[in-house]
Parts: structure tokens; C-alpha cells; sequence
């Protein structure tokens, strides 16, 4: 029994790493003209961006009241009923579809009363409402 020594391999055969690196190559250079870049739409030079416009306030009081301010123009509380502001609104947002109606009430106020202004104004679709809430300072 001969036995021979093995002996250790200190080069790499690179060859096969080679033909897989071709076929890669090969395979990239097939499917790169067939994906499409994504497309991006500028805006054009004429467009101008409108500011944002300011919301319409609906606000009730502890007496169950409603005043409508107009938070874009002049700022003054006008006492409305339900009617009114209803077609105050939707007058409004006839103008400017983008108009927004945020409600805030008195902290005393019932969530009940909230909801039937709401309710009102939903019914009546109107569109963009929301309720304005104060933060809590610290």
C-alpha cells in the first residue's frame, strides 16, 4: 500500500466563474431595453398653485347656538340656524369646492349636539367637514 500524499490546491479555477459572469452579462444586456424608466410629469410653467383657502368655522356655544365664521375673509361670527348654515355652506362651496367646514364647540357642549350638526351637514352633503380642537398646552 502506496499511498501518496495529497497535496494541496493553491490555485482556483476561475474559469466557470467567468462563463457564469457572460451569461449574466449576457442576459442584463437582453432584458435592459425592455424595462420601461417610470415617467414623471412635470408641472408646466402656466400653472399656478392656488394657496390653500381657509376653512369655514361652525361654532357652538354653551346655549346650543350656532355662529358661522368665515375664517378666509373677514373673521366675523354671524348666529345662523341650522337652515342657514346649511345653505351658507353649500353656497360656499358652490364657489370653491375646495372649501373646508370645521366645527368647534364648547368644551360644556353635549357630544350629542356635535353629531347633529354633523349629522345636518353630512345629510345635506356637504363635503370636507371636520372638528377643530385646541391643544393641550404643555
Amino acid at each position: 500500500m502506496n499511498r501518496r500524499p495529497r497535496r494541496f490546491m493553491n490555485q482556483i479555477n476561475v474559469v466557470p466563474y467567468i462563463d457564469v459572469m457572460l451569461v449574466l452579462l449576457i442576459i442584463f444586456m437582453v432584458t435592459a431595453p425592455l424595462i420601461n424608466p417610470g415617467q414623471i410629469e412635470l408641472p408646466q410653467v402656466g400653472q399656478s398653485l392656488k394657496p390653500p383657502v381657509a376653512p369655514l368655522e361652525v361654532e357652538i356655544r354653551k346655549d346650543n347656538s350656532l355662529r358661522l365664521r368665515d375664517r378666509g375673509k373677514s373673521g366675523v361670527e354671524i348666529r345662523v340656524s341650522q337652515q342657514e348654515l346649511v345653505d351658507a355652506i353649500k353656497e360656499q362651496q358652490a364657489r370653491n369646492p375646495e372649501q373646508a367646514v370645521v366645527i368647534s364647540a364648547d368644551k360644556s357642549v353635549r357630544y350629542e349636539e356635535v353629531l347633529k350638526v354633523m349629522d345636518v351637514l353630512q345629510s345635506s352633503q356637504v363635503k370636507k367637514v371636520g372638528l377643530l380642537a385646541k391643544p393641550r398646552a404643555g
